[in-house]
């Protein structure tokens, strides 16, 4: 029994430190879309060039290419909105045509 108590009073002691260690804002689990692009965005100019993409929101710079639709260089927070409602509008038409149903 004593061991057991010895056990729990250590796992107690551990959580609250692990809990510190697991939720740190560092991780992009959850940023919002404008506190990654702000985050990347080293030189705070509203605008991410490809290199600032590639270091700090790798998941724009995988698509950098279609959202810089106006091949500036860089891209705004509001090309990146514009893509992604694209590409939903996009998805759900794809959606639409694959569950019609055969006549």
């Amino acid at each position: 029994m004593r061991i057991l108590l010895s056990l729990l009073g250590a796992a107690a002691l551990a959580f609250p430190a692990y809990a510190q260690t697991t939720t740190t804002p560092s991780t992009h689990a959850h940023l919002t879309m404008t506190q990654r692009f702000e985050q990347a965005n080293v030189t705070h100019d509203g605008h991410l060039t490809l290199e600032q993409a590639k270091s700090g929101y790798k998941s724009v710079a995988r698509h950098f290419a279609a959202i810089d639709v106006d091949k500036k260089g860089f891209i705004t927070e509001d090309d990146i909105h514009a893509y992604n409602k694209a590409q939903r509008a996009l998805h759900h038409q794809s959606a639409a045509t694959h569950h019609q149903p055969s006549s």
